[in-house]
């Protein structure tokens, strides 16, 4: 078992040995094309879990899969205990209720105001009063430093308010577990760097264990007390921010420095190039 880092200690991680999430031997395919193929990882109550990649190496897949949105070819995910894939859809939703999600895009309603969007999974899972639902959604949005944009609509706010939006919606069931989805795409380094603090502030503050999918190297350092590197489909490196940086795995040190030339090609075509075009 991988201990807590040094630079997981020096942020105040939470991280206990209780394994909440268990991934093992997991495949998935496509039309025949392989996009995990055996998959093994634990992921600790408290801590905050990077897993990190190229395009196309499989990490929204298997993002989905841990929620329960994609069903494996092979495997299983044992989430809080329970074999995710084996649950019918009442006991999917009821262990739902014990994890958020932060989508790519912040997913909110349009037609919804900030606060409405907030409220939503509270009025949909919960019987709380209207007053109640009030008062925990100007807890949230405290949280990530809105709470006074509660009557606002999404479009008249900017993306990086949108994504903490979003974050405070994940939050409103008190979750275990968050799931975010490239949380800094599409974010100036100033805003990226908001949420990659609330990240670290949830885990540090209120315990929550945190799944984060990303390609942002500045951010997967920022956040992370233990990083996993996927690479066709497999775990091809796996440990605390500090070994993974120095690491001598040329494929690992390619792809965390950004270099061009390496064991990463730019051309994935398996096919010969001639033969194709006159096919």
């Amino acid at each position: 078992m991988t201990p807590p880092s040094t630079e997981a200690r020096a942020r105040g991680s939470r991280r206990t040995d209780e394994v909440v999430i268990e991934v093992k031997d997991l495949h998935v395919a496509f039309d025949g094309r392989p996009v995990l193929a055996g998959v093994d990882l634990r992921v600790y109550r408290g801590e905050t879990l990077v897993i990190m990649g190229g395009s196309g190496c499989g990490k929204s897949t298997l993002l989905r899969t841990m929620i329960g949105a994609l069903r494996p070819n092979r495997g299983k995910v044992v989430l809080l205990g329970k074999d995710l894939h084996a649950l019918d859809e009442d006991g999917l939703d009821a262990l739902r209720k014990r994890f958020g999600i932060l989508f790519q895009s912040g997913a909110l309603y349009n037609s919804m105001t900030v606060g409405e969007n907030v409220a939503l999974p509270l009025r949909e899972h919960t019987s709380l009063d209207e007053a109640i639902i009030r008062i925990m959604v100007k807890m949230k949005l405290e949280l990530v430093g809105l709470r006074d944009f509660e009557s606002l609509v999404p479009s008249q706010i900017s993306g990086g308010m949108r994504k903490r939006v979003g974050l405070a919606r994940a939050l409103a069931l008190d979750p275990e577990i968050i799931f975010y989805d490239e949380p800094g795409a599409g974010l100036d380094p100033v805003v990226a760097g908001v949420i990659d603090k609330l990240i670290a502030d949830l885990s540090r503050k209120l315990g929550v264990t945190s799944i984060v999918v990303t390609h942002e190297m500045g951010s997967a350092f920022r956040v992370a007390d233990r990083m996993v590197m996927l690479y066709e489909g497999r775990v091809v490196a796996e440990g605390p921010p500090e070994a993974i940086r120095a690491t001598a795995d040329p494929l690992v040190r390619q792809f965390i420095h950004g270099e061009p030339d390496g064991p990463i090609p730019l051309r994935r075509s398996k096919t010969d190039y001639a033969e194709d075009l006159l096919a």
